[in-house]
């Protein structure tokens, strides 16, 4: 993060040249307490320009036709950042901002206080309320078609083709947690080389150290931080219907994605139920193989598409059911059909470090928390339907959604295989 002193110095430099390709100020207005000037949708288009191109800053309070220092009082400076979080958040996708309140002098010494906005580069497109705009010159501009295509072509490419590899722009080393990071350090090597060779971290387009996609995952405490509801939503129900009424328990899960991986199971194994048959002995039967709980899981967290803007994976406990919904369709030529028999990877790093680096739960009777064999699918498959009787059913919706349910042991079928037990 830039020093307060530098940033001051680099505003007061910028001020006296004016705006540029990198650099926007907007004067602001205030009345009622709310922001009356500039429009709301002309600072979204601003912000969604930069982040379309390589992104910038944007300082409010200061003057963009006079570059006077204005500022913003100091009873407003909440409602402002209330307000740009608000115009953020209605660009589709969301824009990921950095905000800083600095004081700069006017030109009678007067210090102002100023609201320093940096927009980075993003690995998406942006549609702001009044279309497609990027960054030209000292001005937004809206795309042409030819521009726009090639601008989705070239993101586009970044998301499929080893995304997981691609560095986050924001995502600066000082982001790294010392205790995730150790697990990938061996012998006497420099650490960043390690990191690079492991493809945990990157550069950015202006050559900045940063960690890719892979890193945030694995060496940040809040991956969804930097990546848009990178964690796991658990919630348990005491019924067969999604009803507020009826919850029991919720948890989002959250850490590192092995954390994530853990903490979703451990949810799974508080919430689900085991009875008790007695034929003439004691025979205990859960409502889940929890080895086949824990592949579907580690599968969910492994393949999700993390491109997919503020989708997150959603683990859903019912009475009769357990439903487990991964953003994004099945890779490549994979279908539903075929998901037993073929294994393709999304995100290859990823689960080449998880197959290396971290355990196995030991109720998957595997050493790494990953296998490469393809046995995970049927694995899930075969040892549910012992259980329940009913096979687990896979369906995707329209390529954004992955749909697993697994269904609970019954009482009559309990009765079966305690009566089949006795036999």
């Amino acid at each position: 993060m830039i020093k307060t002193i530098e940033l001051v110095r680099e505003l007061v430099y910028q001020i006296r040249l004016g705006e540029d390709t990198g650099y926007e100020f907007k004067a602001l207005v205030i009345e009622g307490g709310k922001v009356k000037s500039p429009q709301r949708d002309s600072i979204a288009d601003e912000v969604a320009a930069f982040a379309n191109g390589s992104g910038g800053i944007l300082v409010l309070g200061i003057n963009d036709k006079t570059r006077a220092v204005e500022g913003i009082a100091q009873e407003h400076l909440d409602t402002v950042e209330q307000w740009l979080t608000n115009l953020a958040q209605a660009i589709k996708p969301p824009v990921l901002i950095e905000t800083r309140l600095v004081e700069i002098p006017d030109l009678q010494g007067n210090l102002k206080p100023v609201i320093w906005v940096k927009i980075p580069r993003s690995l998406f497109v942006h549609l702001s309320p009044n279309g497609y705009f990027h960054r030209s010159g000292s001005t937004k501009r809206e795309m042409s078609p030819e521009l726009l295509a090639r601008l989705f072509q070239q993101r586009s490419m970044v998301r499929f083709i080893r995304f997981d590899e691609q560095a986050v722009p924001n995502a600066h080393l000082e982001v790294i947690d010392p205790a995730l990071k150790a697990r990938f350090l061996r012998g006497d090597l420099p650490e960043r080389m390690q990191l690079k060779k492991l493809y945990l971290m990157s550069e950015n387009e202006e050559q900045q150290p940063c960690l890719t996609v892979t890193g945030v995952l694995l060496l940040t405490a809040r991956p969804a931080d930097f990546l848009s509801s990178a964690y796991v939503q658990c919630v348990a129900y005491n019924g067969t219907e999604r009803n507020a009424e009826y919850q029991l328990d919720a948890q989002d899960c959250e850490g590192s994605v092995d954390s994530q991986i853990q903490h979703a199971f451990n949810f799974v194994k508080r919430n689900m139920k085991t009875e008790a048959v007695k034929r003439p002995g004691r025979i205990d039967i859960p409502q889940y193989d929890l080895g086949a709980v824990y592949e579907a899981i580690v599968n969910a967290v492994a393949h999700r598409d993390y491109a997919l803007y503020g989708s997150r994976i959603r683990l859903h406990l019912f009475s009769d059911r357990l439903e487990l919904s991964t953003p994004g369709g099945l890779p490549n030529t994979l279908t539903v059909d075929s998901m037993d028999a073929n294994s393709i990877t999304r995100n290859e790093t990823l689960v080449n470090l998880l197959s290396r680096y971290f355990p196995a739960d030991p109720v998957s009777k595997r050493q790494n928390m990953i296998e490469r064999r393809g046995e995970g699918v049927p694995t899930i498959l075969n040892a549910s339907e012992r259980l329940s009787t009913r096979s687990p059913l896979y369906e995707q919706t329209e390529n954004t959604e992955l749909k697993l349910t697994i269904y609970a042991a019954s009482r009559a079928v309990n009765g079966l295989i305690a009566q089949f037990n006795d036999e």
